[in-house]
């Protein structure tokens, strides 16, 4: 492998640490906002699920377009890879913190969805990069 090579390989492996990283900060600081509304108006309970879905879903596209930017090809596996990264990491973090570690339908269902957004993020960021 000469040096060309590694380099573009290893451009590929800090786009999607950089897309994954964008989309948990990104996260992290969309849910925070969501709480401080939570506890100052009187948005329903039952807003929480749908809300935090929707922001994980927008934040994945964006961390995956993100990771595709400069890349110009293979859009969809770096979004895939992004989209993985970010369920596996969230739910490996909730296991541990709630004691649970098991696989279900539902996390299964997650971390398909979450793939196939950043799927359609790193198409999105290819297409835009270009």
């Amino acid at each position: 492998m000469n040096n060309i090579e590694k380099i573009k390989k290893d451009n590929v492996f800090y786009s999607i640490a950089k897309g994954f990283v964008i989309s948990i900060i990104l996260s992290a600081v969309c849910v925070f906002i969501f709480a401080l509304i939570l506890v100052k108006t009187s948005v329903q309970e039952s807003t929480i699920r749908p809300v935090v879905i929707t922001i994980t879903g927008i934040c994945i596209l964006i961390g995956s377009s993100i990771s595709s930017l400069k890349i110009k090809k293979n859009g969809i596996i770096n979004g895939v890879c992004v989209g993985g990264l970010y369920f596996l990491s969230l739910y490996f973090l909730s296991s541990i913190v709630f004691c649970g570690f098991a696989f279900n339908v539902t996390s299964i269902i997650m971390i398909a969805i979450g793939m196939l957004l950043g799927g359609i993020g790193g198409i999105i960021g290819v297409n835009i990069g270009k």
